[in-house]
């Protein structure tokens, strides 16, 4: 959420950022900014007629003593309340007004953001090269099935579509997935895992900037104003809401495991073959807090951490500096990284990496302090998939495949999956 503080003192620099994401955006800030004015001339009104309403009652108890009539000053004592009644319903409607758009005007882009949709995508780094092959590759759905390892049609039955089941080899390799990712990060990167829950309340949403905005992309169980996460980032942002934390507990680090739950609204018909997008899925997640001047080098750090995984499961990959259209709607500046799936020959997103500068600090009021003598400062958040499944099993499958349907594994997998590489069970 944007400091209301900032939209009032430089109106015209805050509008000239967010028309980089939406042309309409400045539209809203000025309405925001004439309920604000108007709020403030309420508030600067009330504590003048609760002013003159505490003059008038000591004049009252003064006529009383004298044993005067002070019936006309105490009907102007209701007259004044009256009015005071009247103008703190105008600034609590203005309040509500102020924050329910708040929550919604998006993030401001960093200076290093390109300017407008996904065409200005830029592509600043690509990482090896496609292994030539003497046979033609098969999608990874046609490559999983026909292991035993991918049951689509099973799934279905069960959930409906976007709801893929894995099976034997395939349920380990992505359980060896999951631990060789949290391996990495926890003894290598400095991580510490945490196990969160999967339900979380609506403040939790907020706080991350799910909702009020994203409410139909997300699963809600109404009878408990639960909500399923659409991503770890959730609970593990909010495990810190509403604390003040000291410069020493920072930077904090945490990564989780957990499944992922999103209804894809819109999505029909793009990418909804075998395992390219789902409803419910699973991730590893990274969530860094560090202090504002650490924000841009931590965001470099979150990136090469996510793009060691990748190296060494020897999946080419490309890094990608989000336009200011394209971004999410709390980011600030973002990489994607995405994988050749060279069976469907795409280009598939397996992580994004974020810095929500203060934005999501903000609405979860997420607190630091360098000293006791110094005021408290809202903390910059980040976060980034390190990695996300199963779009990275499909890389796997359709760039490790063989000849005879098998697929051997990258030897970092070895361990965690038992075995060199995915056969047919016979």
């Amino acid at each position: 959420m944007l400091d209301i503080r900032w939209l009032r003192a430089e109106p015209d620099l805050v509008k000239e950022l967010l028309a980089k994401r939406d042309a309409s955006l400045p539209g809203a800030i000025d309405e925001i900014l004439a309920r604000d004015e108007a709020r403030r001339e309420a508030i600067g009104e009330v504590n003048e007629l609760k002013a003159r309403r505490n003059a008038v009652s000591k004049k009252v108890g003064e006529l009383k003593r004298a044993g005067e009539d002070a019936s006309e000053i105490i009907e102007e004592t209701r007259a004044l309340g009256d009015k005071v009644a009247e103008l703190d319903s105008i600034v609590r409607e203005a309040e509500s007004f102020i924050r329910r758009n708040l929550l919604v005007i998006p993030n401001v882009p960093n200076e290093r953001v390109p300017i407008g949709g996904e065409a200005k995508n830029e592509v600043l780094s690509l990482w090896g090269e496609p292994v030539a092959r003497s046979f033609e590759l098969k999608p990874h759905w046609s490559v999983g099935e026909e292991l035993g390892i991918l049951d689509l049609q099973r799934g279905a039955k069960v959930s409906g579509s976007g709801f893929p089941v894995l099976v034997g080899q395939g349920a380990r390799l992505q359980r060896g997935l999951i631990n060789f990712f949290l391996d990495v990060h926890t003894t290598e990167h400095g991580y510490t895992e945490v196990r969160v829950p999967y339900l979380v309340t609506p403040d939790s949403m907020v706080g991350t900037g799910q909702l009020p905005k994203f409410a139909d992309e997300s699963y809600r169980s109404e009878r408990d104003d639960l909500w399923l996460v659409p991503t770890a980032e959730v609970p593990v942002t909010n495990l810190h809401r509403d604390e003040l934390l000291t410069a020493d507990d920072l930077p904090k680090r945490y990564t989780a495991y957990s499944p992922c739950f999103r209804r894809e609204a819109g999505a029909a018909g793009k990418d909804t073959r075998g395992l390219l997008r789902v409803h419910q899925f699973d991730k590893v997640e990274l969530v860094r807090f560090e202090t504002p001047d650490r924000s841009s080098e931590a965001l470099e750090e979150l990136t090469r951490e996510a793009e060691t995984i990748l190296e060494r499961l020897g999946l080419n990959y490309r890094r990608i500096l989000l336009a200011s259209e394209d971004l999410g709607q709390s980011a600030a500046m973002t990489y994607d990284l995405e994988v050749w799936a060279p069976g469907v020959e795409k280009w598939l997103e397996v992580s994004s990496c974020t810095t929500f500068t203060d934005y999501q600090a903000r609405r979860a009021s997420i607190r630091y302090k360098r000293t006791q003598a110094e005021k408290p400062q809202f903390v910059h958040t980040l976060n980034g998939s390190g990695l996300a499944l199963p779009r990275v099993i499909a890389a796997l499958l359709e760039t490790y495949q063989e000849s005879d349907g098998s697929v051997s594994l990258p030897t970092v997998l070895h361990p965690y999956v038992g075995s060199e590489r995915l056969t047919a069970s016979v």
